[in-house]
């Protein structure tokens, strides 16, 4: 039976019970385990190399920017009003189970992609599934499958991530096609998925993404429904860490 078991685990997918059941089962003896305690402490290895293994992959899969997490983010730098937002998201991650939605805007280089990434690398350590998009290159995708007439079987596929980042929304084109679908896109994640935007755009001037002041009031309020907005101003995060470095 013994030399039997290492196959039956691999057949089983449980690794972690293959790599510690020599080892507990001699602690078990000494320690005069039962057999549930044994049992239990197998599980409870089986269950973290799961986890480890599930937001590794994840964290591949999200294609976040790199070093771009609350480690080296300057938290402190940031506006006082800001820094209690983003700590509050960071803290209390319901928001996101809720398909609440976080905007950053505020002009290039305040840090509004760092805090983004950061968020979406926090999110997928407490077990939430995050993707990252570029706004152009998601527009992109959701144009080449409307083309194909596979726009809603590609909307349905996303939903498999809870949480969705848009960077740089505002740099969008205003075209008939491109608008559009992104349009299409916010209104299917409305109230079932949370989305993260960041944008350089104020929402007054959300009508150079949107072609009519319809359209640009209906996306705006989609997105605002549940949401923490965090308007960030001053000095270019970006350039005084240069600076710094």
């Amino acid at each position: 039976m013994d030399k039997a078991l290492p196959m039956m685990l691999k057949d089983l997918r449980l690794p972690a019970f293959s790599a510690h059941y020599v080892d507990y089962q001699v602690q078990a003896t000494d320690k005069a385990w039962s057999y549930g305690t044994c049992l239990s402490k197998l599980c409870e290895q089986e269950i973290a190399r799961r986890f480890e293994t599930r937001i590794r992959n994840w964290t591949k899969e999200a294609r976040l920017p790199r070093g771009k997490s609350f480690s080296t983010l300057a938290i402190e730098e940031l506006p006082g009003a800001i820094q209690k937002k983003v700590i509050g998201l960071r803290d209390n991650t319901q928001w996101a189970l809720q398909a609440d939605n976080v905007l950053l805007i505020g002009p290039s280089g305040v840090g509004k992609s760092h805090i983004a990434s950061a968020l979406g690398l926090h999110l997928i350590e407490q077990g939430i599934r995050v993707k990252w998009f570029p706004a152009t290159s998601l527009v992109q995708l959701l144009q080449q499958a409307k083309r194909d007439l596979d726009l809603m079987t590609i909307m349905t596929r996303l939903d498999k991530y809870r949480v969705l980042i848009i960077d740089d929304i505002g740099y969008v084109k205003k075209t008939d096609s491109e608008t559009q679908v992104l349009f299409e896109f916010i209104a299917h994640r409305y109230e079932s998925g949370s989305l993260i935007i960041t944008s350089n755009q104020p929402f007054s001037h959300w009508d150079q993404i949107f072609p009519d002041t319809l359209m640009t009031v209906a996306a705006i309020d989609r997105i605002i429904h549940h949401a923490t907005i965090l308007e960030i101003d001053g000095d270019s995060y970006r350039r005084k860490h240069q600076k710094k470095s």
